[in-house]
């Protein structure tokens, strides 16, 4: 059991290497939502990352969709019902938020706490309870390649919804133009603001 501890402390170790050592990411992803009583939702596109604290979801599908995180604010466009979201980074409850950790420092003694391992198709995958209980969620799972590249995250909340997230084609320290993380406004497009 000792070297096994020892074999995941590594991993972990080697994942955080990878991903502080970038400044710029991007990747493909698949996102799955599931909630009790709702049906099953899945949605993709490109995720880029620019350090420090900027994200940007590019939907294809949904066609239109964005989530962008200009490192203080978040807002989320569904062009659907022409409405943008704008929230505090810190106030968000989205279950995007735990791959801000990417964004930072990836620590992840500091973020979580009783680290299980296992194999998976893909890897390995760990799961890990955050050590706040002051967040939306209560575990998250990654699994990891060979190459020590995130390959999924899988976020469960407290109200039982799980958002699983596959990763794929993902390009470290890619040159990224800064104003792709300062959103605009779409036209026609109804603004509100979740305020404290």
């Amino acid at each position: 059991m000792a070297a096994a501890a020892a074999d995941l402390s590594d991993m972990l170790r080697q994942v955080e290497k990878r991903y502080n050592s970038a400044k710029t990411l991007q990747v493909q992803f698949q996102e799955t939502h599931t909630a009790p009583s709702r049906p099953r939702r899945t949605e993709s596109g490109t995720l880029y990352l620019q350090k420090p604290g900027r994200m940007r979801w590019d939907y294809s599908d949904p066609a239109g969709k964005l989530f962008v995180s200009d490192g203080k604010d978040v807002y989320l466009y569904t062009p659907r019902n022409k409405r943008v979201e704008k929230m505090k980074m810190k106030e968000s409850e989205d279950l995007r938020a735990p791959l801000a950790f990417l964004l930072g420092r990836l620590d992840f003694n500091k973020e979580f706490s009783r680290f299980i391992a296992s194999p998976d198709p893909l890897g390995t995958r760990i799961v890990a309870e955050p050590k706040s209980q002051k967040l939306p969620y209560n575990k998250v799972e990654f699994v990891v390649d060979a190459e020590n590249q995130l390959r999924r995250v899988i976020v469960t909340g407290y109200d039982h919804s799980v958002l699983d997230f596959e990763f794929s084609g993902e390009k470290v320290n890619p040159r990224l133009a800064s104003g792709m993380f300062q959103f605009k406004m779409p036209e026609g497009a109804e603004l509100v603001e979740e305020t404290d």
